[in-house]
């Protein structure tokens, strides 16, 4: 007994201790990471936070974050270097956006990506962008209104544009991974871009007026190949891409009355279901899209009471909701013949043995391959008020 308690005591000696450790004052908590190219180099930017402005004791009024870059032959060696001019070292174990800048997405994001996603640091729930006609440096040297650090910013907004419009889509590391390893899916990422006076952006000034000199804003859907950024997409084709892939969690559309005006329609539920199909050799998917919705708002002279109102809303809805998901799906196989739809995973889902002899050629098929969409739409209430006021006013 006593020679098992000498053991164990033996034992924890080795078992105690955090050898790993690291004080919180030794880090640079690094919440957004800016990836550019120049000449050959890496250039990475850190967005890290200022712990004496964002304590709660309160700061001094600088700027709550400051930005830390580095150049190097590749991503690692760059970051490394950003020790030359910082007291910390990079803590990536909170980051919420990585930004790639388009033109070094245009030259492929695969490499650059390597580090991120080895680095055991590094939590997968970060969202990433690619910064539209400006670097990713310059995205992440704006101080922006609200939300006092800038990478919060940019995540909160893209996560509420995400569940409340359609045509943005909170990708991260993992998803964005996945669909670049996959024989039938392509990648896609929001953009992310700079408006305003660039130059006011980076200081104070930018937030102590009601109306910035510069923001940040989410644009629409860029279109990878492979690992390449090769365009864009329109905001009604991104909107349709997120009907498609089953993303789009809320949002509001616009039809037109028989009488002339506009009705808007809230979209509460949005579930498509995508199957694949081979007939005699050739590729098809059918789209069956089941949307529940309600009225939002009636500009027009339409009587809501009337069921057979309710039913030409509904119908309207459903072709413009079918006219965008088939123009989505066009305009990238005649533009970009890439499937960012996953159609290919539908058709390995559905024929396995026809798709071992698709994969290898299947942009080629994408390109010529048939959709059939199917829209059904329920609109379920018509809000606390029946008919327009404008009808109310005429009548």
């Amino acid at each position: 007994m006593k020679k098992g308690i000498f053991i164990l005591l033996i034992l924890s000696i080795f078992l105690t201790g955090c050898w790993n450790r690291r004080e919180l004052n030794e880090l640079g908590i690094t919440l957004a990471i800016g990836i550019d190219k120049s000449d050959d180099e890496y250039l990475v930017s850190a967005q890290v936070v200022v712990p004496s402005e964002v304590s709660m004791k309160g700061g001094t009024g600088a700027t709550p974050v400051t930005l830390i870059k580095g150049r190097g032959e590749t991503v690692y060696e760059a970051i490394r270097k950003m020790t030359k001019g910082m007291s910390r070292k990079i803590y990536p174990g909170h980051l919420r956006m990585l930004i790639i800048s388009e033109s070094l997405a245009k030259e492929g994001i695969g490499d650059p990506l390597d580090l991120i996603s080895r680095d055991w640091e590094l939590r997968s729930d970060f969202y990433v962008a690619v910064a539209r006609d400006a670097t990713a440096e310059q995205i992440l040297n704006v101080q922006t209104p609200l939300e006092t650090i800038p990478a919060n910013k940019m995540f909160s907004t893209l996560k509420v544009s995400e569940e409340n419009w359609a045509a943005t889509v909170g990708v991260t590391l993992d998803q964005l991974i996945t669909d670049l390893r996959s024989d039938g899916k392509e990648a896609v990422l929001t953009g992310i871009l700079v408006t305003g006076n660039s130059e006011i952006g980076s200081s104070k000034q930018n937030v102590e007026t009601i109306t910035p000199a510069t923001s940040i804003k989410l644009d629409d859907l860029a279109v990878f190949k492979e690992d390449k950024l090769v365009g864009w997409l329109t905001e009604d084709e991104s909107r349709g891409y997120n009907g498609i892939v089953n993303q789009v969690k809320n949002t509001v559309g616009t039809v037109s009355c028989p009488e002339g005006g506009k009705a808007d329609i809230e979209v509460l539920h949005f579930k498509t279901k995508v199957k694949g199909i081979v007939k005699n050799g050739s590729p098809e998917v059918d789209l069956q899209v089941n949307i529940e919705a309600n009225v939002g708002a009636v500009e027009c002279r339409i009587d809501l009471t009337k069921p057979e109102s309710i039913k030409i809303l509904e119908k309207a809805y459903e072709k413009a909701v079918e006219e965008t998901i088939n123009h989505s799906i066009i305009s990238v196989q005649e533009k970009y013949e890439t499937d960012i739809f996953g159609f290919g995973n539908a058709i390995h889902r559905s024929n396995p043995k026809e798709w071992k002899t698709m994969k290898k050629q299947w942009n080629q098929h994408f390109t010529d391959l048939a959709a059939n969409v199917k829209v059904d739409v329920k609109i379920l209430k018509t809000g606390t008020v029946n008919n327009s006021v404008v009808v109310k006013r005429k009548d």
